[in-house]
C-alpha cells in the first residue's frame, strides 16, 4: 500500500479506536465517527488526485483494495447509527424480531448481489477491468444509482459494493452481538432451573449431521439467518461431540444410492407410531 494510504488508514483505525472507548453512546459514538471518517475520506481523494496512477493495475488495486477499507467504515458506522435511531421502545422479544429483521436485510443485500459477492469473496480477476478502472462502466451489469450520483474522478463502478459487503460483515456482527446481550440478560434476569440430567447423544454422528442439515435447510434458527457452520458447533458444543468434516459427510449422505434421509424417516415413522399409539404417554 502507498505510505500515504497506510498512514490516513493507521490515523484513521487510531482515531476509531479512541472514540469506541471514549463514548459509550451508541448513537454519539457513530456521529463522532461518521465526522472522523469523512475528513480522512477526503484526504484520501486528495492524496488520490495528487497522485496519478502510474499503471491500470494500481488503479485497480486502489478503488479494488484501498479506498473500500474507509468507506466501508462509513456505511458501517452510518448503517448503525440508523439501526439505532429506529430502534423501537419494548422488551426483549420485539428487540429481538427488529435485529433479526436488519440481518434478514443484510441477507437481502447478498441475494441481490451473490453474483458480484462471489466474485470477490473468490479473489477473482478478470472483470477488474470493468468493476475497478474510472469511466470503464458496462450499464449491463445493473449499476447502482450511487455510481452516477458519485465524482467519476473518485469513484468506479463497483468500489462502493466492495465496502458495502466489507461493511456487512462487520454489521453482522454488531447485530449478532446486540442478540447475544439480549439473550444473556434474559439468562440473567430469569431463575431458570437447571436440568438435573445431561443429555448425551447416543445416535450415530450421521444421524446428528442429516438432522443439522435439514434444520438449517428449513430455516428454524434465527428465521433462517443462521449460518450451517454456527449451527453445527452449537450442537457439538451442546452435546460435547465432535462432529469432524460434517461437509464431507453430507456429501456422502447426499450420494447414498437409497434412503438418503435414512435417519429423518426413522424420526417420522417412529412419531408416527407413537400417535397411532393411543396408550402411549405423552
Amino acid at each position: 500500500m502507498n505510505p500515504k494510504y497506510n498512514l490516513l488508514l493507521n490515523n484513521l483505525n487510531e482515531q476509531l479506536n479512541f472514540i469506541d472507548l471514549e463514548i459509550d453512546d451508541q448513537i454519539k459514538k457513530c456521529e463522532q465517527a461518521i465526522t472522523v471518517i469523512l475528513k480522512s475520506i477526503n484526504e484520501l481523494k486528495k492524496a488520490a488526485t495528487k497522485t496519478n496512477f502510474k499503471s491500470k493495475s494500481e488503479e485497480i488495486q486502489f478503488f479494488k483494495e484501498i479506498k473500500p477499507q474507509f468507506t466501508s467504515k462509513l456505511i458501517y458506522f452510518n448503517r448503525v447509527y440508523k439501526i439505532e435511531m429506529k430502534k423501537p421502545n419494548g422488551g426483549n422479544k420485539i428487540l429481538k424480531k427488529y435485529y433479526n429483521n436488519e440481518l434478514l436485510k443484510l441477507k437481502a443485500f447478498f441475494d441481490n448481489e451473490l453474483e458480484f459477492y462471489q466474485y470477490f469473496r473468490s479473489g477473482s480477476t478478470y472483470l477488474d477491468y470493468k468493476y475497478f478502472l474510472r469511466g470503464e462502466f458496462d450499464i449491463k451489469l445493473a449499476l447502482d444509482s450511487y455510481y452516477f450520483e458519485s465524482d467519476i474522478s473518485f469513484a468506479t463502478s463497483h468500489d462502493f459494493k466492495v465496502a458495502t459487503i466489507l461493511a456487512n460483515d462487520l454489521i453482522e456482527l454488531y447485530l449478532e452481538n446486540q442478540l447475544l446481550m439480549l439473550e444473556n440478560n434474559e439468562n440473567s434476569e430469569k431463575s431458570q432451573r437447571k436440568p438435573n440430567v445431561k443429555l448425551t447423544w447416543t445416535g450415530s454422528k450421521v444421524a446428528l449431521i442429516e438432522l443439522i442439515y435439514a434444520l438449517h435447510t428449513e430455516g428454524v434458527f434465527n428465521n433462517g439467518a443462521a449460518d450451517l457452520k454456527d449451527i453445527a458447533e452449537y450442537f457439538e458444543h451442546t452435546f460435547e461431540i465432535d462432529l469432524g468434516q460434517y461437509r464431507r459427510v453430507f456429501l456422502e449422505i447426499r450420494a447414498r444410492k437409497s434412503d438418503r434421509t435414512k435417519f429423518l424417516t426413522t424420526l417420522n415413522d417412529s412419531l408416527q407410531k407413537r400417535m397411532e399409539n393411543s396408550d402411549d404417554i405423552i
